[in-house]
């Protein structure tokens, strides 16, 4: 028996509930793991506060980390020992995006990684970077994983360009590392001048505090000598796209990524179109583009910024203290 988390039918926190399961054996093309952390994203609270509650008892969280118990039949990938880390589309391996929404997402629309054990198809795994710990390596699924697609694969950011990042969450704070190793200029925004300050101690470049500059665009543009910003994480959503469509430069990409400032807006359709902007919704990314990520990872040496560690039965604890918004980088499970 292994203790797991559930969420029960419509969310709240005071609706979170701890159980003891049984864990089944692995069948063909399948693996047992061990998983011994998670981390928090925008997502994964939206499901546990009930903003978007399940219609069902669910298991909460998306990203899961561990080390492989048992392996089934067939399985040549994995073997018992290796430390793995999830995928958030486990039946997205590669290729162009194929499902809509969050049907078939751990957390969601099935039973995510709120637990002490799991048996899963292997493609739901990849394996985790070459000595990360296992709250490093839950950091991935999501915010690393969106964040690298945005950048090099829906990008694709080329040595010499201009990346800004909005806040100091887990993507936009990846996105700046990423960005740094791949040769670019990061102009990194937020209401905190402290954060900012540790943004710049990662390599931002440039840095502006949205709260004392809400016209922040048109400064983003002339940090860029006019020419506008190559790649933008747009996190915010209504509240800071257009700020965002006056930063960018012409034909210019903007990664759609989050709905913080709400999910309903007037959009302005001639500024995109005469200047030719490219908005590209992401929803995280594919199996092959997780791989790549770690092994660009592994070459790198890049390590994740871990802003606090909450033990699995103090998942509530950990989420109210995502709500109060004094993290910097990712807030995790330990367990």
């Amino acid at each position: 028996m292994s203790k797991v988390v559930v969420v029960q039918p419509g969310g709240g926190f005071d609706r979170v509930v701890m159980e003891e399961r049984a864990t089944p054996a692995p069948q063909a093309g399948q693996i047992t793991v061990r998983l011994h952390a998670s981390s928090l994203n925008y997502h994964d609270y939206a499901v546990v506060s009930g903003m978007w509650g399940p219609t069902e008892p669910r298991i909460p969280m998306a990203d899961g980390a561990g080390e492989v118990l048992a392996v089934g039949a067939g399985v040549s990938e994995f073997a018992v020992g290796d430390r793995v880390v999830s995928t958030f589309f486990p039946t997205w391996l590669a290729g162009t995006p194929e499902v809509v929404g969050f049907a078939t997402v751990p957390g969601d629309g099935v039973d995510g990684y709120a637990r002490q054990e799991v048996t899963a198809a292997a493609t739901a795994f990849t394996h985790a970077p070459v000595g990360y710990t296992h709250a490093q390596a839950a950091t991935l699924t999501t915010a690393g994983l969106t964040a690298w697609r945005a950048l090099f694969a829906d990008g694709p950011l080329q040595p010499g360009e201009t990346v800004l990042v909005q806040g100091t969450g887990g993507v936009s704070v990846f996105a700046l590392q990423f960005a740094k190793l791949a040769g670019a200029t990061v102009i990194a925004t937020s209401s905190s001048d402290e954060k900012l300050e540790r943004m710049k101690a990662l390599g931002a470049d440039h840095l502006i505090n949205y709260r004392t500059d809400p016209q922040w665009g048109e400064t983003a543009l002339r940090l860029t000598g006019g020419r506008g910003v190559d790649h933008i994480i747009e996190v915010g959503g209504p509240a800071t796209l257009e700020q965002s469509m006056q930063a960018v430069r012409v034909a210019g990409h903007i990664a759609v990524i989050g709905i913080l400032g709400g999910v309903a807006t007037t959009f302005q359709f001639v500024p995109a179109l005469v200047r030719q902007i490219r908005l590209q919704g992401v929803l995280v990314g594919s199996r092959a583009q997780q791989i790549e990520m770690i092994r660009g990872i592994n070459a790198s040496g890049l390590k994740p910024v871990v802003d606090r560690a909450f033990a699995l039965d103090d998942l509530v604890a950990a989420f109210r203290y995502q709500e109060s918004n004094r993290h910097f980088g990712k807030i995790c499970l330990e367990f």
